[in-house]
């Protein structure tokens, strides 16, 4: 008796209907009966090229819950950890473990053995490099915040620019 197994057993996905799991005919019907909604309910309005433009935006996000996956995430796991770490992520900058009381030990052991060789030398020069180093941290920080600014308010011009349009659609269609 011979039983054909699959060799990549991971990837092994059982079908309910025309090829497809359960969780993907499950998003399909749903997907379908979303955006056939929309278009029946906005075609007299917007007509029917109109109606499908709104009904795809609306569309996409229900389909590819049930078909896409990234590293073993569905396609809502994946976004909301990407808008998380977009939005609600904490910036992260390095901060030195050798601090400020390192510094002023090495400036000691520096200024000892030079005044052991009589020579006076200031070691201005540590700490313009501490400074300069502080000052590139606060310089990281301050870009990301402000890129992290600079792309909520695209999203959100972005959103605007899909509703005028909606509305530039519809009021298109009324006028004619």
């Amino acid at each position: 008796m011979v039983i054909e197994i699959n060799k990549d057993i991971d990837r092994y996905q059982e079908s309910v209907a025309l090829g497809l799991s359960a969780k993907q005919l499950v998003f399909s019907v749903a997907s379908v009966v979303v955006g056939g909604g929309l278009v029946l309910l906005l075609y007299r309005y917007i007509g029917l090229t109109g109606a499908a433009y709104v009904a795809i935006p609306c569309v996409a996000p229900i389909a590819l819950g049930g078909f896409y996956s990234y590293n073993g995430m569905d396609f809502y796991e994946y976004m909301r950890r990407k808008f998380y770490f977009m939005f609600g992520n904490k910036s992260l900058t390095y901060v030195s473990t050798e601090g400020e009381p390192a510094i002023k030990e090495f400036e000691m052991e520096f200024a000892f053995v030079e005044k052991t060789k009589g020579i006076k030398v200031k070691c201005k020069n540590i700490g313009k490099k501490k400074e300069l180093l502080q000052a590139d941290n606060k310089g990281s920080k301050e870009d990301f915040d402000a890129m992290k600014k600079k792309t909520k308010k695209m999203a959100i011009a972005l959103i605007g620019v899909i509703i005028a349009a909606i509305a530039g659609i519809a009021a298109y269609k009324y006028m004619h």
